[in-house]
């Protein structure tokens, strides 16, 4: 009875202009890291990244606000907050793999790496992708289910990169360079988590259109 009832009154749909933007900040954060990765204008890429992570807060904030002030939102209010909080996490861990990047003063990157960085580039343009189509979730239901398995498919494209790419560290750095490769480590890892940051968007995605197909 209260689904019909909540149904006939308006919703607030200004959540999915801010779902939009920060899904563009995300793609742009990614894509500057993917860049970064291959060695181009490090330093730069990384000053855009910690830019488009506060960009990324101030939205993330903006959409909380307006979950308290909302009577009627489009879906669940927990899963607003769970999808919004889910996409920040992944550029939160972007700004973390900067600032790893430039506490070792890294300017090179593994090929392996650089791989992860394009995965990192296509699960943010998959988000950025589904997240309009959240406007009528039952009706893009089928669309919706797709992208979210094409994401958990790039995370585990990521795990068996990170696997390899650190058994290739380690027989290149071995014993001469054991700074080397726990640095080279902690990058893998914190680009292992972005990729899983994202598989945590797509499981969002995936609750929500089960709630409303």
């Amino acid at each position: 009875m209260m689904g019909w009832y909540r149904r006939l009154l308006p919703r607030e749909d200004r959540f999915f202009d801010m779902f939009d933007k920060h899904s563009e900040t995300v793609v742009a954060a990614a894509r500057a890291l993917n860049e970064l990765l291959s060695g181009k204008d490090v330093e730069a890429n990384g000053k855009l990244i910690f830019k488009l992570e506060d960009d990324a807060d101030a939205i993330t904030r903006d959409v909380m606000l307006a979950l308290r002030k909302s009577f009627i939102t489009p879906f669940d209010r927990n899963d607003i907050k769970d999808l919004i909080q889910s996409m920040d996490d992944a550029i939160d861990v972007m700004r973390k793999t900067v600032k790893t990047v430039v506490l070792f003063e890294q300017t090179e990157f593994e090929p392996t790496m650089q791989d992860m960085g394009v995965i990192i580039v296509e699960a943010a343009r998959l988000t950025a992708q589904a997240v309009p189509l959240l406007n009528a979730a039952s009706a893009n239901a089928q669309m919706l289910t797709e992208i979210a398995e094409d994401i958990i498919r790039l995370e585990d494209q990521s795990d068996d990169l990170h696997d390899r790419g650190l058994k290739a560290l380690f027989k290149k750095c071995g014993k001469k360079d054991a700074m080397g490769y726990i640095i080279g480590r902690e990058i893998y890892s914190d680009l292992e988590k972005v990729v899983d940051r994202f598989e945590d968007v797509a499981n969002e995605i995936s609750g929500i259109v089960i709630e409303n197909v």
